[in-house]
């Protein structure tokens, strides 16, 4: 009990000298200045911010937490920096998930034009960090990357005992971010003082289990006559938040919080993912489970007993399919989003560099081809042909034995992140350029492109695969249309949003069926048919809120899908009810890959795949 006391009594001098070397300083506290919003304001707001800090005296710095760009285009990120390189002090951005959700180049733009996606460094003795939260390239939730949250967890064990920690983050550490516990948990193994995080476009305090957190508000003007700021005092017992508008310079304290050690052995329980729905359903067993060190956001391929999958730390790894355990990696050097596709003797896919790869079983490199930007996209292989998308304006058909361009479509005005489909002699793929493309397969000549009327990039069909039967063409959109095209003439047939089904999308084994994930619980079943929309089915499948791009995919009367939160469903698409449900962590799965046998190999954002025994 002595050494107990003498721990505490050390601890509590220890923090005490700390906040004595502490000087008062103030700081400037920015988030989500959007640059390239469509009302075109966002640069003229952030300018005028950026002259009034200049004219202010005693700001130490500027942060930034995320959401800096509209999308995430070279354009908008080149244009923030600009502006931002006038500021006459130091200044610390992170991405948020306009920066990465439907960036061109898979959030690889950011880290190049701004040199980093993640800050730590030290200010008056205390210790700011701050690190990017995704989701990248699809619709998720918010999730800090595994290789950041690695990154987070080695250089907080840098930190002194004691030592003040401000954590920075786009979200808030709430469930909008899959895995805000996992940050929460590290975080309270310090001296954390504050959270501070953007988002949600509002002053305002936040909850984040004990740890004191506060929300930026946007810097545009929205409807108001000028957009605004923080500006944050730190003093030697407390932190002080004002609210400054730059052209008029009015300034509005709005809230204060300690600054002294928060007391985290409270013993007060918290929610965290729930797994027990894994007992429930004890059939399904994983055989085995591979943790990737960096998120995985492709589906997996399966050729020649391996499992195949690309990560964001840009290698491609190859799982033995009985074991799980690793057979060969191959280094790209750049994130990797495109789901590898095979002849089944060679395997293809893109990277963020701008390369597509060719490698053969063995992981060794046959060929590359580089495009101009980079390559999101995932290939489709017919006939010795690759056809894939990337995000310089083009899609192309590639010689699978040599790698050398057959073809090029180069029209596009936005990133391609799907896979295309092929009918007949035509070729069918979306963008993110408000529009659904079909191409004439043997020459890439234009034969018809298609929109849904809205101008907002944001509501393109480009992360769906669309599904085909007969001479109609399927597509489900963020806009939460359902739409049948006609496939010769690009004409719309029909389209509904009754059940808001959104970018997932699936067929069924007979065709006669168009499967939905809606973004609440259901699926629903469309008739195949170009006349009219016609329900067949629907079934509350109880998985909640969902928004994410995982399609669905039937094989011996089971339908399967995943979901935001780590869940793979099964659903019996005779008696149609929930077969099993299995839940592999609490980030996005991607779409799933469906084994004979009824194995399924499901992997997460979080960087986890699985092989599961389903039945």
């Amino acid at each position: 009990m002595k050494k107990l006391g003498f721990l505490i009594l050390f601890l509590f001098l220890l923090i005490t000298t700390i906040q004595a070397q502490q000087k008062p300083f103030r700081f400037a506290f920015i988030s989500d200045t959007h640059i390239g919003s469509p009302d075109g304001k966002a640069e003229e707001d952030l300018r005028r911010t950026v002259r009034d800090i200049n004219e202010l005296e005693n700001i130490g710095f500027v942060v930034i937490t995320g959401d800096i760009t509209e999308l995430g285009t070279y354009k908008e990120l080149r244009l923030a920096k600009k502006i931002l390189d006038s500021l006459h002090v130091p200044w610390y951005l992170i991405p948020g998930n306009h920066d990465t959700g439907w960036s061109e180049s898979g959030g690889e733009g950011f880290s190049e034009i701004f040199g980093y996606d993640r800050f730590n460094f030290v200010y008056n003795n205390i210790y700011f960090i701050g690190c990017a939260s995704g989701p990248y390239v699809r619709m998720s939730d918010g999730h800090v990357p595994r290789d950041a949250m690695n990154w987070l967890k080695h250089k907080l064990d840098s930190v002194s005992p004691g030592q003040p920690v401000i954590f920075l983050n786009h979200y808030p550490l709430d469930e909008g971010l899959d895995n805000w516990y996992e940050v929460i948990d590290e975080l309270k193994t310090h001296n954390t003082i504050l959270a501070l995080c953007g988002h949600g476009h509002t002053n305002r305090k936040v909850e984040a289990e004990g740890i004191p957190a506060v929300m930026g508000r946007s810097n545009l003007r929205a409807k108001a006559d000028e957009g605004g700021y923080n500006l944050v005092d730190v003093a030697a017992d407390s932190i002080y938040f004002t609210v400054r508008f730059p052209v008029s310079h009015r300034e509005r304290k709005w809230y204060a919080t300690k600054n002294a050690p928060v007391d985290y052995a409270t013993g007060k329980k918290y929610s965290r993912p729930d797994y027990r729905m894994n007992d429930t359903n004890f059939r399904v067993k994983p055989i085995w489970t591979f943790q990737s060190k960096a998120n995985v956001i492709s589906t997996p391929l399966v050729v020649a007993k391996q499992v195949v999958f690309g990560n964001q730390a840009g290698n491609i790894i190859s799982l033995d399919l009985t074991t799980g355990k690793e057979k060969w990696s191959y280094k790209t050097g750049a994130a990797i989003f495109s789901s590898p596709a095979t002849d089944g003797k060679k395997i293809v896919l893109g990277s963020a560099n701008g390369y597509i790869y060719c490698l053969n079983l063995a992981g060794n490199l046959t060929w590359t081809y580089k495009a101009r930007e980079a390559v999101l996209g995932s290939p489709l292989i017919e006939n010795n042909v690759v056809y894939i998308g990337a995000s310089d304006s083009s899609f192309r058909a590639l010689d699978l034995t040599t790698g050398k361009l057959r073809w090029s479509y180069n029209e596009l005005t936005g990133p391609v992140v799907s896979q295309p489909v092929i009918r007949g002699n035509t070729i069918i793929f979306g963008a993110w350029d408000t529009h659904l493309y079909a191409l004439e397969k043997s020459t890439g000549k234009l034969l018809w492109k298609w929109d849904n009327g809205k101008a907002i990039r944001n509501y393109s069909p480009a992360a769906c695969i669309p599904v085909i039967k007969d001479s109609v063409v399927y597509i489900t959109a963020p806009d939460r249309y359902l739409t049948a095209i006609h496939i010769r003439t690009g004409e719309t047939l029909w389209r509904t949003n009754d059940d808001a089904v959104r970018e997932s999308i699936g067929l069924s084994e007979d065709k006669n069926l168009v499967f939905g994930k809606t973004m609440n619980d259901t699926i629903v079943a469309y008739e195949t048919n170009g006349s009219r929309p016609i329900v067949q089915w629907k079934l509350n499948a109880g998985y909640g809120y969902e928004h994410t791009p995982s399609m669905l995919i039937e094989k011996n009367s089971r339908i399967y899908f995943g979901t935001r939160s780590g869940v793979v469903y099964a659903l019996d698409a005779s008696q149609k009810k929930v077969k099993w449900k299995y839940k592999i962590d609490n980030s996005m799965v991607n779409t799933v890959n469906v084994l004979p046998g009824r194995k399924v190999v499901a992997a997460t954002m979080n960087g986890k795949l699985v092989l599961l025994q389903g039945y």
